[in-house]
């Protein structure tokens, strides 16, 4: 079976940070995801979804650290069911999102107090599997000077006009 969420949202609160006997970090939070879509009888219609969401490990501190109520971010992970019974004795349940990857999707500005480090778009840090750092861009090693004598080859000159052009008609463009 396969069971696998993708959603890109805002939170919706501030992360709640609490460890495990063990030390294990559980971090929730609830992101909101929204979609636009025009009715049959042509009304623009804007739906938004709530949903729960619970890091663990390194990721739920990383999370805890650089996100805020309002941090746009990528979570993937599995559709879990939570079932408990309530004060009243009335069972309950809800769906929620145990998250195995994330990315943060903000940048450095965008939040007030996040200040984290950006590096290709932000952090993955799948849970399962700890805390990848973010990667800084290649860095080529430094050149070294070449002698006058060297053999360097000609440069070939790309001839002007290489993009061809392209007719689209705008009735082809699925969105």
């Amino acid at each position: 079976m396969f069971n696998k969420v993708i959603l890109v949202g805002n939170l919706t609160r501030d992360i709640e940070l609490r460890y495990t006997q063990g030390g294990m970090a559980i971090a929730k939070t609830g992101i909101a995801t929204n979609r636009k879509f025009k009715k049959q009888n042509g009304e623009m219609v804007d739906e938004t979804m709530f949903i729960d969401i619970t890091f663990f490990g390194r990721s739920g501190e990383i999370a805890n650290q650089y996100l805020r109520k309002g941090s746009k971010v990528l979570v993937e992970g599995r559709l879990m069911l939570e079932q408990w019974t309530d004060q009243n004795g009335q069972k309950r349940s809800k769906h929620s999102i145990n998250v195995e990857e994330m990315k943060m999707l903000d940048s450095r500005g965008d939040q007030g107090g996040y200040d984290a480090p950006q590096g290709n778009g932000g952090y993955n840090a799948p849970s399962s599997q700890g805390y990848n750092a973010p990667q800084q861009g290649y860095n080529p090693p430094p050149q070294q000077p070449q002698p006058q004598n060297a053999y360097q080859p000609p440069k070939q000159q790309m001839p002007e006009n290489t993009i061809p052009e392209i007719d689209i008609d705008e009735d082809e463009i699925p969105f």
